[in-house]
C-alpha cells in the first residue's frame, strides 16, 4: 500500500485531508510539526505532504534536512501552505520540492497532484533500473543489439515494440499506465494517443505467440507482465 506522510500544524486540516487520502486507498502517517516530520519519515513514506508555516521547525528547514540525507533525498515532497507569493514557491522548488499547493485547497486537487507525483516517481525508478540485457522465462532481450530471442529463435520487433516489451519485462509484476508507457517510450515532446500503446501491445502479443498471455491487461489502468514461476 502506498504510504503518505502528511504534516500540518492545523489539526482540522490534518484530519480532513487524512480522511480523503484514506478514501483513495493510501495509508496516511500524520504529524503536526517539523520535528515529527523528521521522526516519522523513518517509516519510509512514498510521498510527503508538508506544511511550511509550522512551530519548532518550518517546512523549508525540514526539506533541507531531508535532501541532505541520502535515505530520503528522492522522496517527492508537496508543499501545502497558506504562505502566498512567488518567492516562497520558487524557494520551495529550489530546495527540492516536487510541487507547491496553496491553501485553501480541495481534496480532489491534492489527490490529483499526489497521483501525478507518484507516477513520476514510479516511472523514474523503473527507468533507472533497466539493465542492458535480460532473460525472462523463454524470452532473451539485448538492448545493445536490439535482438529478441523467444525459445532461442530470433524475432524482429520494431523499435517502439522492442522498448515497450523490454520496459515491461524489466519490471515484472508492476502495473504501468498507458501514460507512463507513452512517456518512457515516446518521450514528453511527441504527441501520440493512448490507443497507440494498445496497438503496439497487440502486435507484441502476436509475435510472442504462445507466450502472449505474459502481458496482462489491467482494465482501466494499463499493462503489466506476469511473474514467471
Amino acid at each position: 500500500m502506498t504510504r503518505i506522510l502528511l504534516i500540518d500544524d492545523e489539526q482540522d486540516i490534518l484530519e480532513f485531508l487524512k480522511y480523503n487520502l484514506e478514501l483513495e486507498g493510501y495509508q496516511v502517517i500524520t504529524g503536526t510539526d517539523g520535528f515529527q516530520a523528521l521522526e516519522k519519515v523513518a517509516e519510509n513514506p512514498d510521498l510527503i505532504v508538508l506544511d511550511i508555516m509550522m512551530p519548532k521547525l518550518d517546512g523549508f528547514e525540514v526539506i533541507e534536512r531531508l535532501r541532505a540525507d541520502k535515505r530520503y533525498k528522492d522522496i517527492p515532497v508537496i508543499f501545502l501552505t497558506a504562505k502566498a507569493g512567488e518567492i516562497n514557491e520558487i524557494k520551495g522548488l529550489e530546495l527540492g520540492a516536487s510541487d507547491y499547493l496553496q491553501k485553501p485547497i480541495s481534496p480532489k486537487k491534492l489527490i490529483a497532484r499526489v497521483k501525478a507525483n507518484l507516477k513520476k516517481t514510479d516511472s523514474s525508478a523503473a527507468k533507472q533500473k533497466l539493465p542492458d540485457n535480460l532473460t525472462f522465462g523463454p524470452i532473451e532481450i539485448d538492448r545493445k543489439s536490439f535482438t529478441v530471442l523467444v525459445d532461442g529463435e530470433q524475432i524482429y520487433f520494431p523499435r517502439k515494440e522492442f522498448e515497450i516489451l523490454f520496459f515491461l519485462l524489466a519490471n515484472p509484476g508492476r502495473v504501468f499506465s498507458r501514460e507512463i508507457l507513452l512517456k518512457e517510450v515516446w518521450g514528453n515532446d511527441i504527441y501520440v494517443v493512448d490507443r497507440t500503446v494498445d496497438v503496439h501491445v497487440r502486435k507484441i502479443r502476436e509475435k510472442l505467440g504462445k507466450y502472449s498471455e505474459l502481458i496482462e491487461t489491467i482494465k482501466g489502468v494499463g499493462y503489466k507482465v506476469k511473474s514467471v514461476e
